[in-house]
């Protein structure tokens, strides 16, 4: 493929190829266009659909920024697709929304795109044409049960249709406005609903490309400037998602629908379309080279000119069960750039990309992550004590999540996603091992504490009794007691700190979810094991040392203990990883069992830089509340435990 350069051309160019490649999978009268790969939990017919949909976002914003120039005609194209689509009679017609609730994400695709296209497709469209679009569309009014990002789905086909005479209720548009208002944390960040027992902690991709792209949309639509609520929002998370994206264009891998890759720089286009961007004008376009150049570097447009499900390469495992082999092209969002015409600013101006030239650590409020960025290595660690992604279900047996569950996450790992590593969890992990050696899992993650430098949250575990994580195969579940863990941050250093409390000792009360009190307790005794990045890596013979694996090109995985860790060594996973064939994962672990209340400590390190795995901890104490860390350098840290952990 061509290299990609970050100009307007070179975006235009790549959607030209995309649209062309994917013309290959249509149905006779476009309307489906089923690309390869597996079937999402809504079928083949919907998956059709929804290849379709997402082409024909990528074909409006193309030809809309062009202003209707379309060499290729593919508004003629997705012009057939679309009245075959829609015809109730036709044999290769859509799934309506009362078939499919799917239906209800395409359909808000659907009606973006011919907004955005409106000159050169709907309004060439015949009326009977027109009116059977507005059947299919209308669908969703009145509808109700969205209580995440799709209330956006539902408030763009609503305003399409307002604009074109078809119907509307405003009692659906006010009770989406709620359900945002309740999903809005703070510091620009929603949470993509909310779990069983309130919380709202989860935080991903869809904070960005759903929570704050739609609302831009949504104003297009309505031929009016982004609503001021919503561009001061935009503008803080901007200011946030830019830590989350490595000088290297790498973003960070966490939470779900990963496979739509690039189309995290969608609120960073949104943001420089409302004119509210924090990052300084041709910023944005160096961003985007960078991040696009990383994907096409890595393989994420295969052989076939496709975007196969994974994050570089093609990786099955990264899927959930709503992803089809059309899926990856929500990347569409990506491309929202192409909306500003030749000759803005933002395409003129010419910017170094976003990063900063020295380590920065920042505490993400909002989320619950302390973010440690190292330019000169390209990485970006996230340290998690906030997002936990918790859907339940309550009362269920249920293995972490490992997008949403781990302690730490990066742009250059990712969390292990074979069956047995998700049914074991080890990578960036602290789990108390049972008699059997079995890890536990954890469930709501309750925050303590987060400041700069300190991140404290706590949760209690459980353990499953099964040898997968198939949900066919979950026997049962037995509880096991409260474990807080904390990351003090020094440098590219994170000390680690674990303890465990029973429930009904702990100083602070524990959330209960319900139905969870008709499973066992595990009567123990348990031990500590602290799991360390996953390093991804190709050729396994490399160099090892006890817990600590170093990888050709000098990227460090390490885990170093501190207190109370006396076993340590690192474990090999192989078909596990999006990234490499393999990953090296360091651990260490307590050789006896842990008492309540009592510490253990590790470094957990990953750098580019072999001097960075270095032990810099002078020494630990413990008061009656807080424990001190003290480093080599004369830094000390508090991390308040409030006497829950023992001298």
């Amino acid at each position: 493929m061509p290299s990609f350069d970050g100009g307007r051309r070179s975006w235009q160019d790549l959607a030209d190829r995309l649209l062309a490649d994917t013309a290959r999978h249509a149905s006779p009268t476009g309307s489906l266009v089923s690309l390869p790969g597996p079937s999402s939990a809504s079928g083949p017919w919907s998956d059709g659909m929804e290849g379709f949909a997402r082409t024909f976002l990528l074909a409006a914003f193309r030809v809309s920024g062009a202003a209707g120039d379309d060499p290729d005609g593919v508004l003629d194209r997705y012009r057939s697709g679309l009245v075959a689509g829609v015809d109730p009679s036709g044999p290769e017609r859509w799934p309506t929304i009362a078939e499919r609730r799917q239906a209800v994400v395409e359909a808000a695709s659907v009606a973006i795109a011919l907004s955005e296209t409106r000159p050169w497709l709907w309004d060439r469209l015949g009326d009977d044409e027109r009116q059977q679009v507005v059947e299919w569309l209308s669908g969703v009014v009145g509808t109700r049960g969205y209580t995440n990002n799709w209330i956006w789905f539902q408030n763009v086909i609503e305003a399409f249709l307002a604009q074109v005479g078809g119907p509307w209720n405003q009692e659906d548009l006010d009770r989406n406005a709620e359900i945002q208002e309740s999903l809005y944390v703070g510091d620009g960040w929603y949470s993509d609903g909310a779990g069983p027992t309130g919380t709202r902690q989860s935080f991903d991709y869809y904070a960005g490309w759903a929570w704050h792209v739609y609302p831009l949309l949504h104003s297009r639509i309505e031929g009016r400037p982004l609503a001021p609520v919503h561009r001061e929002r935009l503008t803080a998370f901007i200011d946030q998602a830019g830590e989350l994206i490595g000088s290297r264009g790498a973003p960070l891998l966490q939470g779900r629908s990963l496979t739509y890759r690039f189309a995290m720089l969608a609120p960073f286009w949104a943001a420089a379309i409302a004119g509210v961007s924090p990052l300084q004008k041709g910023a944005t376009r160096a961003l985007g080279a960078d991040v696009v150049s990383h994907f096409l570097d890595g393989g994420a447009v295969d052989e076939h000119g496709l975007l196969p499900i994974g994050w570089h390469r093609g990786f099955a495992r990264i899927r959930q069960l709503y992803t089809s082999g059309s899926s990856p092209y929500w990347a569409s969002k990506g491309f929202l750039g192409l909306l500003l015409p030749d000759g803005h600013e933002e395409w003129a101006t010419t910017a170094p990309s976003p990063v900063r030239d020295t380590m920065t650590v920042r505490a993400l409020h909002a989320p619950g992550w302390i973010v440690v960025t190292t330019p000169a290595d390209g990485i970006v660690r996230v340290l998690n004590h906030g997002s936990d992604g918790f859907r339940g279900p309550a009362g269920a047996a249920r293995a972490d999540n490992p997008f949403y569950q781990r302690d730490a996450y990066s742009n250059v790992t990712s969390p292990e996603l074979a069956p047995e590593a998700i049914s074991s969890p080890l990578d960036s992990h602290v789990a108390l091992l049972d008699a059997g050696g079995a890890p536990s899992h954890r469930d709501v993650i309750e925050r303590v504490h987060i400041a700069d430098t300190v991140a404290i949250s706590r949760s209690r575990v459980h353990w499953l009794d099964t040898e997968s994580a198939d949900a066919a195969t979950w026997a049962s579940l037995r509880r096991g007691p409260v474990v807080t863990t904390a990351s003090v941050v020094h440098g590219v250093h994170e000390l680690r700190l674990a303890w465990w409390t029973r429930p009904e000792t702990a100083v602070r009360p524990v959330a209960a979810l319900d139905g969870d009190s008709a499973w066992p307790d595990d009567p123990g005794p348990w031990r500590f094991r602290i799991g360390g990045w996953p390093l991804p890596v190709d050729d396994l013979v490399q160099s090892t040392n006890g817990a600590s694996f170093t990888r050709a090109d000098g990227f460090t995985t390490a885990v170093v203990p501190v207190r109370g860790l006396t076993v340590s060594e690192v474990t090999v996973r192989s078909g596990s990883n999006p990234f490499a064939a393999h990953s090296v994962t360091p651990w260490a672990a307590q050789s006896t069992a842990a008492g309540p209340g009592e510490l253990v400590a590790a470094l957990v390190v990953l750098s580019g830089t072999a001097s960075d795995t270095d032990p810099s901890v002078a020494g630990i104490d413990i008061d009656a509340e807080n424990v001190r860390v003290r480093w080599n350098d004369g830094t000390v840290h508090l991390v308040p435990t409030r006497g829950e952990v023992q001298a």
